[in-house]
Parts: C-alpha cells; sequence; structure tokens
C-alpha cells in the first residue's frame, strides 16, 4: 500500500476537520450545475462560466466555513474564490483536474476521462490548492474498459508524487451500452470495491467513491484500503438517503465525505438572492446534520 509523504499528509490533515474527518464541499461540477440551473438545453448553453462562478462562489461563501475543506474547478471558481477572498483562510482548498464531460472508445463505447487543459500538480500549487482531485470512470468487471482512464490516473499520480502534492482519486461507475439497468443496479458492490482496487493498486493515497451498496461493501472497501482513507461521495442523491449512506459508511471504517448536489442541488439559482437564502436555510442545516453524524465516529465533536 502506497503511504503519503509528509508533505501529503500535512495536505491530508488540512483537508480535515478537528476531529480528523473529511467535510469537504464539492462544487466543480460544471455540466451537471447547469442542468439544475435550467431544465431546457438552450437555456443551459446560455450559462456561462461568470454566471456558474458567482454560483460557486455562493456555495463556497455560504458553506465552506463550515466544512473542513471545499473542491472546486479551475475553468470557473479559481482562482476567483481565492483572489477575491470568499474562500476562508484556514479552509482547505482542492482543485479538481478532471474536465466536463467524457470521451468514447470507439470500440465497446467506454467512457473515457478528459482532464480541464493545462493543469497539472504544479498549476494546482500556483492556484493556491492544497492538493488536487482527478475523477476516471471505472469498470471494475470489464478489463478492457479501463485502458485509458488507468494511464490517466498514472500520469496524475506520478505528476502530485513529483511535487509531493497532495492528490484525491475519484472514480464513478457507469452502464455499458445495452446493459440492464437491474443488473447493473445488482453489481455496485462489485463495482465499487473493483473500482478502489484499481486505484489503489495505481498508488491512490486518498480515495473518494460512490456508495459501494451496503455494510458489507463499505467493510470490504476499508479492508482493501488499509491506511488509505476513503470518503464518501453523494452522487446528487436526496439529503435522507445520504445521511443513512453517510452513517453506514462512518461506521464501516470511511474517513469523511465528499459531498456536493446533496447539499445544495436544491438550493442553486441564477438569482443570487434566492441561492443565498436556500443555502443559509436548506444546505446549512444540512451539513450540520452531516458533521454531527461524522462526529459520533470521528472524534470530538464538530466545532
Amino acid at each position: 500500500m502506497t503511504r503519503m509523504t509528509t508533505a501529503e499528509r500535512r495536505g491530508y490533515q488540512q483537508i480535515c476537520g478537528a476531529n480528523g474527518a473529511m467535510v469537504v464541499i464539492a462544487c466543480d461540477q460544471r455540466g451537471s450545475m447547469r442542468s439544475l440551473l435550467a431544465a431546457d438545453p438552450a437555456e443551459q448553453a446560455k450559462i456561462g462560466i461568470e454566471q456558474l462562478g458567482d454560483v460557486k462562489a455562493d456555495i463556497t461563501r455560504y458553506l465552506a466555513s463550515a466544512a473542513s475543506s471545499v473542491l472546486l474547478d479551475p475553468v470557473c471558481a479559481v482562482p476567483r474564490v481565492v483572489d477575491d477572498g470568499v474562500l476562508p483562510h484556514d479552509i482547505g482548498l482542492l482543485i479538481g483536474l478532471d474536465d466536463s464531460g467524457y470521451l468514447t472508445s470507439a470500440t465497446g463505447g467506454y467512457r473515457i476521462s478528459k482532464l480541464v487543459p493545462g493543469i497539472s500538480a504544479r498549476r494546482v500549487r500556483e492556484l493556491g490548492g492544497t492538493g488536487g482531485k482527478i475523477m476516471v470512470y471505472l469498470r471494475g468487471d470489464i478489463d478492457a474498459a479501463n485502458g485509458p482512464n488507468c494511464e490517466i490516473l498514472r500520469r496524475c499520480i506520478a505528476d502530485f508524487a513529483a511535487e509531493d502534492l497532495l492528490l484525491v482519486v475519484e472514480f464513478l461507475t457507469y452502464p455499458v451500452e445495452g446493459e440492464d439497468p437491474a443488473a447493473y443496479k445488482a453489481k455496485t458492490a462489485e463495482l465499487v470495491v473493483g473500482g478502489s482496487r484499481i486505484c489503489l493498486e495505481l498508488g491512490a493515497k486518498v480515495l473518494k467513491i460512490p456508495y459501494p451498496g451496503s455494510a458489507d461493501a463499505c467493510a470490504r472497501v476499508t479492508e482493501i484500503a488499509g491506511d488509505v482513507p476513503w470518503a464518501l461521495l453523494s452522487a446528487g442523491v436526496d439529503h435522507a438517503t445520504f445521511l443513512g449512506q453517510v452513517e453506514t459508511a462512518m461506521q464501516q471504517g470511511a474517513s469523511g465525505v465528499i459531498a456536493g448536489r446533496a447539499l445544495w442541488k436544491d438550493c442553486i439559482s441564477l438569482d443570487r438572492a434566492t441561492t443565498r437564502e436556500r443555502l443559509t436555510t436548506i444546505a446549512v442545516p444540512r451539513l450540520r446534520e452531516i458533521k454531527a453524524i461524522l462526529a459520533r465516529f470521528a472524534g470530538p465533536a464538530v466545532a
């Protein structure tokens, strides 16, 4: 198992709260955020980088101070939130390397992840990042699906290791063309455990993963991860569902959450006053509930 260097461990400590748990607000999305802001594709296409940046700045302003870190993209959020003084000085900053959308392989129709051009470990450091985050698509049950994305992981992990900078490795699973939805859902544990294993074998030192589907599957991830901490992503599920998943994951050895849409998906609007009001009255209380669960398992009460 690949262990963190001193510098990487320091970065990891800075994205965790006082009790050692990750409480990271994820708002590095672009395409999915546009779809939440407007239902019509034509209207979505009109939402520019500046407007997305406004939404991300508001999420950061209202939620980051109650978290341990925030995950943002370098397309429309960073360096803006740093240069404008929106991000509190004592809150960690993860910068996403992955670009919006994906390519499709000529054979098999497998998803191939994309990277934001020009964003390296050195650039993440220049932008004030505590560390980076890379997301790839994986199918742990189909070796042929993973070649290009494993190569992306190898390159990014090596780049961040050379810079001695923390890198969080995230993967998502997906149904292949023609796959029965029920059969795909039944494979949740296999796909999440298998994807975690691939990332660990490639040298991941911190994982961000989908809910593995059950307490037993969460325990299997913890077992194979060893000393590598893993955080649960929310995948846009409703808040009540996510709370149950967080409870189960933490009981079985997870190290926190990197949560986005479950917190703010029904709070954001192109009207900034509406966004700010909903973040205050809806998202902040949700975040408190998540932190209360983490505090029960991770250590002393969260301040």
